[in-house]
């Protein structure tokens, strides 16, 4: 997920010219940001073969980590409306680095219960942090630039979705032997124990860059109403947002487009796996390169030569036309990669893969085309709208379960099961060319 977007008007308390260093320091925590989400691309096929699980027991890996939003996202406003943005921050990374913590005796005791609760941990302590980091994007800056850096920040969380799959195979995969084949119990042990060090490693760093934003110059973010003569109000009007047909819309819309887009990164490599791939873990990497492209389109070519909706629209229809591709794919072919990766060095992966990987370019743009369209005209609800389009996040925990659950049916099996995508951007393409300019519910 990306830079979201809280339109209420800021004033950011900075010297002109003394910009650089919050941009800077917001830049690297979107790039931790994505290097621990998309880890999870990595992680999940590695702990199902590490734990015997099932497809469907392995995607409530990605169900314990992105459910947990829904939960924190409101809590985290009053946090953060209690201690502020700068703090609000410094207490995420550091619940980060305690859940990284928490991986060490969920590897030693080889318990799935516990690689859960370590996912839970994470994604509640990710939820504040971005919930507290999304605003200074918007706010750092001429607001009428936004949208480049809400692009820029989406650009590295997607960069450190490309690192994070390759650390993890090179930190966690070098030295097992047994690729191709079934491991043995001994083997499995080992592989779990292998996780210790790296998620060590990763909770020092992360508190270290916790202590770094407590002790920084970051400016905070001082709230003021929409309306200068209007009293702030920063209450959650749950009810009141519901008369809101773009902003409800958007929400469902933000919960599909999540849910296909943990469904591109995270499952990847679990469906590599299936079909004999051998690297399966650095698979993410793909789906991630492809999001970048996109990234870079909608950066070149948005609001000049294409407007925000009419790029939806786009992304929904490719979209819908690779959840078919995916479905009626060759698993034996890589005619697609021989064009598109090989000449570049890269792998030649079967057309599914690559279909798959692709997901992540229809996916780009969706999440800054959706906020401002959800948020628009909210005026002082914007804030509610805010954490009611966090909470959307939860989709990407939803639609990975319906999937393994649908692909665990024999006469359904793994490819076809892809289909549950179809729909998810057909809502999107939907919210695309009408949804959002729905200002009123029909009586």
């Amino acid at each position: 997920m990306d830079a979201s977007t809280q339109a209420t008007p800021v004033v950011v308390t900075t010297s002109p010219g003394g910009k650089f260093i919050p941009l800077a320091l917001v830049a690297g925590l979107f790039f931790i940001l994505g290097f621990v989400t998309w880890l999870n691309g990595s992680l999940m096929p590695y702990l199902e073969e590490v734990l015997t699980l099932t497809p469907v027991h392995a995607s409530l890996i990605l169900f314990a980590f992105y459910v947990s939003s829904t939960l924190v996202a409101i809590p985290s406003v009053s946090l953060i409306a209690r201690v502020g943005y700068k703090n609000s921050m410094a207490l995420g990374l550091v619940g980060m680095a305690l859940a990284a913590l928490t991986f060490i005796p969920a590897a030693m005791a080889h318990s799935f219960e516990l690689f859960l609760l370590a996912q839970f941990l994470m994604g509640a302590s990710l939820t504040l942090l971005q919930t507290a980091v999304n605003p200074y994007v918007v706010k750092i800056g001429p607001e009428e630039s936004a949208a480049v850096r809400i692009s820029v920040m989406g650009m590295l969380n997607k960069g450190a979705g490309i690192v994070a799959p390759m650390m993890f195979t090179a930190l966690i995969l070098s030295g097992m032997s047994h690729a191709g084949s079934t491991p043995t119990e001994e083997e499995r042990k080992a592989m779990a124990g292998s996780l210790i060090l790296p998620y060590l490693g990763m909770a020092l760093c992360i508190l270290a860059v916790a202590l770094i934003v407590k002790l920084s110059s970051l400016p905070e973010l001082n709230l003021e109403s929409e309306d200068a003569g209007e009293v702030r109000d920063s209450g959650f009007h749950f009810k009141e947002s519901l008369a809101h047909p773009n902003l409800v819309l958007g929400v469902f819309a933000l919960i599909f487009y999540v849910g296909v887009e943990v469904i591109a990164a995270d499952t990847i490599g679990s469906y590599g796996r299936s079909i004999g791939y051998e690297n399966y873990t650095s698979l993410t990497s793909f789906t991630m390169t492809f999001m970048l492209i996109g990234y870079g389109l909608g950066i070149s070519l948005i609001p000049r030569f294409i407007s925000q909706a009419n790029a939806l629209l786009v992304s929904a229809v490719l979209g819908c036309l690779l959840s078919l591709a995916i479905v009626f794919g060759d698993n034996q072919s890589t005619a697609l990669a021989d064009v598109l990766l090989v000449p570049f060095g890269l792998p030649a992966l079967p057309n599914t893969l690559v279909f798959i990987a692709m997901m992540g370019l229809a996916n780009a743009i969706v999440w800054p085309a959706v906020w401002p369209m959800a948020l628009s005209g909210l005026g002082r609800l914007t804030g509610t709208g805010s954490a009611l389009l966090v909470m959307a996040i939860a989709g990407g925990g939803i639609l990975p379960v319906l999937l393994n659950t649908l692909a665990s049916h024999e006469e359904v099996g793994r490819q076809s099961a892809y289909i549950i995508a179809l729909p998810a951007y057909l809502f999107i393409l939907f919210y695309a060319a009408k949804g959002h300019k729905i200002k009123r519910w029909k009586k």
